[in-house]
């Protein structure tokens, strides 16, 4: 009868249930990118990048992380996965084909803050799941920061 409760206890431990303070929410991801704007004011590009490209750094919460695109569509920096810094990501589509790097160089054209949707991996979750990614132009860059929608 242990046996079988401590085995119990194991499945249920391993089956991870959501909270709601474990989802980030819009306003958060908003916040993120407007500190993170203030940092690169007050540090300068490769400060700011660096912080940035830190996976346990200030700018990652939970499934929220950030990422600096050049208005060429080039990754400066990204704190989820460093191996895209650097790649001229433009041509990249999501899972139903939306070029998104290329719609929100677009859209960063306008000079104001904007929410864009498609598709990405998650990696907390490691599935691709419909992400609303809120950009900020700043000269040549536009800083991003997104959530997931689940």
């Amino acid at each position: 009868m242990f046996v079988r409760i401590c085995l119990l206890a194991a499945l249920a431990g391993a089956a991870p249930f959501a909270s709601a303070a474990d989802v980030v929410t819009k306003p958060e991801a908003e916040a993120m990118v407007k500190k993170a704007l203030g940092y690169l004011k007050s540090n300068g590009r490769e400060k700011t990048f660096a912080e940035i490209d830190k996976k346990d750094g200030q700018f990652v919460d939970r499934d929220l992380y950030l990422v600096v695109y050049g208005t060429d569509g080039v990754v400066r920096a990204h704190g989820a996965n460093a191996k895209m810094i650097g790649k001229n990501l433009m041509e990249l589509k999501d899972v139903d084909g939306k070029p998104f790097v290329k719609e929100r160089v677009e859209m960063a054209k306008k000079k104001v803050p904007f929410w864009q949707d498609y598709k990405f991996n998650n990696p907390v979750s490691g599935k691709i799941e419909p992400k609303t990614m809120y950009c900020m132009p700043e000269d040549d860059m536009i800083l991003c920061g997104g959530v997931y929608l689940k």
